[in-house]
C-alpha cells in the first residue's frame, strides 16, 4: 500500500482515484500531478515504481497543501469568521447552512437530527 502524507492509498485503484483518498486533493489535482510526473492515469498504484512514487511524493510536498496544513487552515478560517461576528460566523455558530441554503425543508445534514416540538394544548372553555 503506498503512503503519501500520512494517508494510506489503496493498491487496487486507478492513480487518479488513488490520489483523491489525500485531503486536498480531487480529480483535478490529481491528473495535474500525475501529468506532471509523467504517469498514465489509468496505471494502478500498485504498478508505480518507487521513483514515480517519491516523484509524486516531491510534488505534492512542493505545490499543494493537503491533510493536517489544510485541515488547520480551514479550522482558522472559520474561527476567523466566528471571531468578527459576521454573518457566515453566525451561520456557523449555529451550524446553520452558511451559503445560502434555504432550511424550511431541508438542511439536515447541516442541521442534525429533528427535534420535535410538542403543541401546546388549547384550552378549553
Amino acid at each position: 500500500m503506498a503512503r503519501f502524507s500520512g494517508v494510506d492509498i489503496p493498491d487496487q485503484k486507478r492513480g487518479e482515484i488513488g490520489l483523491t483518498y489525500i485531503y486536498g486533493i480531487g480529480r483535478r489535482s490529481a491528473q495535474n500531478i500525475l501529468t506532471k510526473a509523467g504517469i498514465d492515469w489509468d496505471k494502478k498504484v500498485n504498478e508505480w515504481t518507487d521513483e514515480e512514487s517519491n516523484q509524486i511524493r516531491a510534488i505534492i510536498s512542493e505545490e499543494f497543501k493537503v491533510e493536517g496544513v489544510l485541515k488547520s487552515e480551514v479550522q482558522l478560517g472559520i474561527k476567523r469568521l466566528l471571531d468578527i461576528g459576521c454573518y457566515r460566523g453566525l451561520r456557523h455558530r449555529k451550524s446553520m447552512p452558511v451559503r445560502g441554503q434555504r432550511t424550511k425543508n431541508n438542511a439536515r445534514t447541516r442541521k442534525g437530527k429533528r427535534k420535535t416540538v410538542a403543541n401546546r394544548k388549547k384550552a378549553v372553555k
